[in-house]
């Protein structure tokens, strides 16, 4: 038995004191957003005692070190443990299937790109089935509102700000305003998040300028009411 000494991404979203803090070590001021513990080929843990990478031991001798039955079925180290420290709200964390993985991989393969260039995509061939296990406060979001909610959503947003032109083509859209028969809610909410992924980006700073004037403004007038509404049932228990 060895101990890893397992590599660290530094992402923008990191906390720079977790991670060394963890460790044992003096924090360097970066954000220090992942600790690996595994056999990634972009960024393997090392064995202590002899400097290699995981990698290369479990390249050297696969049956030894994963053992027959999880070489056969997986032929490579089977997961990939991260420690994660995040100071700042993550991206979005979307993850394709198992097939598409390996198209995507074989593709970006033979276009040459560098597994650590930005332009890069499927950084290997696995479709990355995850388990989130806090150690720590820890807020995820999963999946969507259900849609009518997230049409009364919007169109309050609109009534707060008055005509937008963002949020009112966004309303349209989640409506499925102008287009006959609307199409069931699935594909709505799949043609939506295409169209806002797409967004040219002065498109969707405007956007986004529009969605945050238009909560900061309901939200004062909903906190507004709310103090009034409290203020007048003082007044009628006085």
């Amino acid at each position: 038995m060895d101990r890893l000494i397992g590599s660290v991404q530094g992402y923008a979203w990191g906390d720079p004191g977790f991670i060394p803090g963890l460790q044992g070590r003096v924090p360097t001021g970066q954000p220090e957003a992942e600790l690996w513990l595994g056999a990634h080929p972009v960024a393997p843990s090392r064995l202590a005692g002899s400097g290699r990478s995981l990698l290369e031991v479990v390249s050297a001798d696969p049956d030894g070190v994963l053992g027959p039955d999880v070489q056969r079925r997986f032929g490579r180290f089977p997961f990939l443990l991260k420690v994660l420290a995040a100071a700042q709200p993550l991206s979005i964390q979307a993850h394709p299937s198992l097939a598409q993985a390996a198209a995507g991989f074989a593709r970006e393969e033979a276009a040459g790109i560098a597994w650590n260039s930005p332009m890069r995509t499927y950084r290997d061939d696995n479709h990355k089935p995850e388990l989130l296990v806090a150690l720590t406060r820890f807020e995820a979001k999963c999946g969507f509102r259900p849609l009518k909610a997230t049409i009364r959503l919007i169109t309050a947003l609109s009534a707060a700000l008055g005509p937008t032109p963002g949020l009112d083509e966004l309303g349209s859209r989640l409506a499925g305003s102008g287009t006959g028969r609307p199409a069931p809610a699935a594909t709505r909410l799949a043609g939506v998040l295409a169209w806002l992924l797409e967004l040219p980006a002065a498109a969707a700073a405007e956007l986004t300028g529009e969605v945050v004037a238009a909560s900061s403004k309901l939200q004062a007038s909903q906190g507004l009411a709310a103090s009034q509404g409290l203020a007048a049932s003082q007044g009628l228990a006085a």
